[in-house]
């Protein structure tokens, strides 16, 4: 990706990875210390989540704080999931369906800060939430309409969080076809940082997953396996890799690590972004006083 010699705007691409998502909200905390405020945002699963309350205008230290508070009473948050979940435990045997199915539209409201409002249109920044088709087969981004129903529909992880029916179409989680939706975001002026949170591989050997743990395991790997193709074809203009690989897909409950694990990344991405936007006259002057 080529731009002007003046300083460009940022675009900025969330990626989907869980729990490991929360990484996100350092990342906007490094934009926020610096003064940038991004030209647009696309943001899938996890990183529609946060992205869109970003966009709405709370900063990353509003989230961290929200994100912490909402996750430190575990009992409040599974009640809170108590009163999201689509079915009930007789649904096991009555019909065969998931009785701990999440209802994800009723999951952000419950979660989600009050700032966020109702629709893609009233939020302060350009914002696209990235889902995956399911009959279709293919990539979906929602930049209107219900901002509840699109980031719902982009954070729908198979057993996990019901289907999206959106007009005549069935919508599941982003992750499916683009964990990194960096792609559509540049331009002759724009400059796109892609945070890349599906995580690489553990350095650890544990006990063998259990069913479900294993399931979503397997959505991470392979939501990495097309993040690692997508860049061998092309690649944004600054890629920021948290160190989350310790941590699992629903580690929520683990937020302040997360965070923590996230600062080396937010500092490395500072120093980026001063040298991305920095004058061309003072890059210049600082490579003639290179010895």
């Amino acid at each position: 990706m080529t731009h002007p010699s003046s300083s460009p705007r940022i675009a900025l691409a969330l990626g989907g990875g869980g729990a490991r998502g929360l990484a996100h909200i350092a990342i906007l905390e490094a934009l926020d210390e610096l003064g940038v405020r991004p030209a647009a945002i696309a943001g899938t699963s996890i990183g529609a989540i946060v992205g869109a309350a970003y966009a709405a205008g709370l900063s990353g230290k509003d989230l961290r704080a929200h994100a912490v508070s909402r996750l430190r009473d575990r009992a409040q948050v599974m009640a809170r999931l108590l009163q999201a979940r689509v079915g009930r435990l007789t649904d096991l045997f009555s019909s065969f369906s998931n009785p701990v199915l999440i209802d994800g539209e009723k999951m952000l409201d419950l979660f989600w800060p009050d700032a966020v409002p109702d629709t893609i249109e009233e939020l302060e920044l350009p914002f696209q939430a990235v889902a995956t088709d399911y009959f279709g087969r293919c990539e979906h981004r929602f930049a209107s309409g219900p901002l509840v129903t699109a980031v719902a529909a982009s954070m729908a992880v198979p057993g996990l969080v019901r289907p999206v029916a959106a007009g005549s179409r069935v919508y599941i989680d982003g992750g499916a076809v683009n964990p990194l939706p960096f792609e559509g975001l540049d331009g002759p002026d724009m400059a796109v940082i892609a945070v890349d949170v599906t995580g690489g591989p553990a350095t650890e050997v544990k006990a063998a997953p259990e069913a479900f743990e294993a399931m979503l395991g397997a959505s991470q790997i392979m939501q990495g396996a097309i993040v690692a193709e997508k860049l061998k074809a092309r690649a944004p203009d600054i890629l920021v890799r948290p160190l989350v690989d310790g941590f699992r897909g629903l580690d929520f409950f683990r937020a302040k690590a997360i965070l923590q694990a996230a600062e080396p990344a937010k500092d490395q991405l500072k120093r980026d972004l001063e040298a991305l936007l920095a004058p061309p006259a003072r890059v210049s002057a600082a490579r003639r006083r290179r010895p």
